[in-house]
């Protein structure tokens, strides 16, 4: 199917097979797309900021510069999805999985990704300032260069992740896993670490936590 550049805002597209649909340049401000597969999906430059996408597939789909400001994507499988400079400000994806997923340079200031699954996804210069990621497991990411001042990082798993010059300030890593984590040039100002696991880390100095 081929919706490139249709508006189809407000549409109720809820439990739909989408699987390969075209929707390149799409306006979907608002729709109701929970439970859908857009597995493969083209959504590059689409407009969904404020869908409901909450337990959608959406595996392998396309969504580069996509809008997703305010989205509801709770629960949905996003893996290996291309995702990169998408918006997802204020966006909710929690408990959602983005294991592989290109999220380079990706805006999710204030996004809601408590317990997601990001392990293995790229989020290189990512904008994650204030966004919370309590429980998320970012096992083996790429981190490098991201924004995530005050970000809440609380319990979350970040073993052999690269956070190579993170702006980490004011952040809240309390009890997060931090093994093996490369910090390098990282800027930890201010961020809370009581109760973390520094096992192998490479700290912002260069040195290596005990082992």
């Amino acid at each position: 199917m081929n919706f490139k550049r249709r508006d189809l805002s407000g549409a109720n597209l809820a439990g739909a097979n989408l699987r390969n649909t075209n929707f390149h340049d799409a306006r979907l401000v608002g729709a109701r797309l929970g439970g859908a597969d857009l597995t493969g999906a083209n959504l590059n430059k689409a407009d969904l900021s404020r869908a409901e996408l909450a337990g959608a597939t959406l595996r392998e789909a396309m969504l580069y510069a996509a809008n997703l400001d305010g989205a509801k994507l709770g629960g949905a499988d996003l893996t290996e999805a291309r995702m990169g400079v998408a918006r997802l400000s204020r966006s909710d994806l929690s408990k959602a999985t983005l294991k592989d997923t290109d999220l380079r340079k990706g805006r999710l200031a204030e996004a809601t990704l408590a317990g997601a699954n990001l392990d293995g996804a790229a989020l290189d210069f990512a904008f994650l300032r204030g966004a919370q990621l309590a429980g998320a497991s970012l096992r083996g990411a790429r981190l490098m260069g991201i924004e995530a001042a005050d970000a809440g990082l609380a319990g979350a798993d970040l073993s052999g992740a690269d956070a190579s010059g993170a702006n980490l300030r004011g952040a809240d890593l309390s009890h997060a896993v931090l093994a093996g984590t490369i910090l390098r040039r990282a800027n930890l100002y201010g961020s809370r670490t009581e109760g973390a696991v520094f096992r192998a880390t490479v700290m912002p100095d260069g040195t290596v936590s005990d082992p």
